[in-house]
């Protein structure tokens, strides 16, 4: 009696599946895109005082080739459409000056060093993530004044011939507003001849609907690692693991290779738990080299090795140290150690 012939279409379904498989498990799937860089950066902090000397050397020492600088616009409140900014401010820190800038780029080159204009908003009493306006007319005001502030810092960049620009950074409830961006962005093409990128939090950058404008998608890679305090690295990693194939996908279909415009982790235990949460709201928190270079290994070990990665920005480096504890800096701690052993291993 012949079998039914189901059965034979059945075994025929589950060998094609389990073949697939197979060929999934030998041959992993093809890369994604591949950067043609791969960027070893930080986010150098604007000092108070002109640069001494020897600053940059040490930077240079760890292997890093890259560096964001980030001069700052104010606002008010969250909710309010005005914003302030003076390029030409005399009482602003040095390091965030025209001039400042332009020394830091020329110090810095000299170096092989990359530079990254990111200008930033400050928002008083709150976070830049919260600002949203609460009519169409101030949003149409927000996005002038906004416009009006990158643009300044698009053609200063312009002029530095600083080959990167970040037109913003977490601003997460004005992202939601794709033609006003595509707009601001297309202003910025007419005076900026460089790349562009946006830093979009790691809880935004899946919602960004312009990434096809720019150059990178822009993260700004603050990812929960571990639930508890001192994780283990097999925790740690395992958390990465998870969390890049939200990042594959959206690569996948803006076929743009990807910034770590920023990731950092505090000197202490709880750094993996929420690693955006500032070092002034961990001062009753147990402090921890340790826990702090696991987090930098477990990066390494995972989004580092990954050929669509274009580079990666680490918050934050002083060029003149402090002994301001807790803190995101990885100078002078373990964090150092394992960032330079991977930076200039390449």
């Amino acid at each position: 009696m012949a079998k039914p012939t189901h059965a034979t279409y059945l075994f025929s379904s589950v060998g094609f599946i389990f073949l697939l498989a197979l060929v999934w498990w030998v041959f992993p799937e093809e890369n994604l895109i591949k950067a043609e860089e791969k960027w070893k950066g930080v986010c150098w902090v604007g000092s108070r005082q002109p640069l001494a000397g020897g600053e940059v050397e040490e930077l240079s020492s760890t292997g890093a080739n890259a560096l964001s600088q980030t001069p700052f616009g104010w606002q008010s409140a969250k909710h309010s459409p005005e914003i302030r900014w003076d390029m030409s401010n005399e009482r602003r820190w040095w390091g965030e000056t025209p001039l400042g800038i332009k020394a830091t780029l020329d110090s810095t080159s000299r170096f092989g060093m990359m530079n990254m204009m990111k200008p930033h908003l400050w928002v008083r009493e709150g976070w830049v993530g919260e600002i949203e306006m609460n009519s169409e007319e101030d949003w149409k005001s927000w996005f002038a004044n906004y416009q009006a502030f990158i643009l300044d810092y698009a053609q200063l960049a312009e002029e530095l011939k600083m080959p990167m620009l970040c037109v913003g950074t977490e601003l997460e409830k004005t992202s939601t507003k794709e033609k006003e961006w595509r707009a601001i962005i297309a202003e910025v093409r007419k005076v900026y001849s460089g790349k562009l990128t946006y830093a979009a939090n790691f809880t935004e950058f899946e919602q960004v609907k312009f990434w096809d404008a720019l150059d990178y998608i822009g993260i700004q890679a603050y990812f929960p690692l571990a639930k508890n305090h001192n994780p283990s690295l097999q925790e740690l990693t395992q958390s990465w693991n998870n969390h890049l194939p939200q990042i594959e996908k959206v690569i996948r279909k803006y076929k743009k290779p990807v910034l770590f415009t920023e990731i950092g982790y505090c000197n202490t235990v709880d750094a993996a738990v929420q690693p955006w949460v500032w070092p002034n709201e961990r001062r009753e928190t147990e402090f921890s080299e340790e826990v702090q270079a696991l987090c930098y290994e477990a990066f390494f070990q995972t989004a580092w090795k990954k050929d669509w990665l274009a580079g990666v920005f680490f918050w934050k480096w002083y060029p003149q140290r402090h002994d301001r504890e807790p803190d995101f800096t990885p100078q002078g701690k373990q964090a150092e150690k394992i960032l330079s052993r991977y930076f200039l291993a390449d």
